[in-house]
């Protein structure tokens, strides 16, 4: 395992401990709606990360291949609201395809 999945597991620890921790110290009090909404906000945030990392890295540099146009087509699939399986399907066979040709 490479050190970026090494990053991003620690990561995804430390906001779950940190999500964890305040229900500790909160308790029953409710949070303010400001940091209800930015907890909310970290999972997409470290799926994010890890789409990036995974789609424009290649070792130590940045890259845009195939997997990058596989990545707009899951996009637009998602925009348009296709069911997640033809999104991953879609997305796995233009990349297979491109990196074919």
């Amino acid at each position: 395992m490479n050190m970026s999945w090494t990053l991003v597991i620690w990561l995804s620890i430390g906001a779950y401990a940190f999500k964890m921790l305040g229900f500790v110290v909160v308790g029953s009090r409710k949070l303010p709606n400001v940091l209800a909404q930015c907890l909310m906000l970290i999972p997409a945030a470290l799926l994010g990360a890890m789409v990036f990392n995974g789609t424009f890295t290649d070792a130590q540099s940045i890259a845009v291949d195939e997997r990058t146009i596989g990545l707009l087509v899951a996009i637009i699939a998602a925009w348009r609201k296709l069911p997640l399986i033809v999104v991953v399907v879609l997305a796995a066979a233009t990349t297979a395809l491109l990196r074919a040709i």
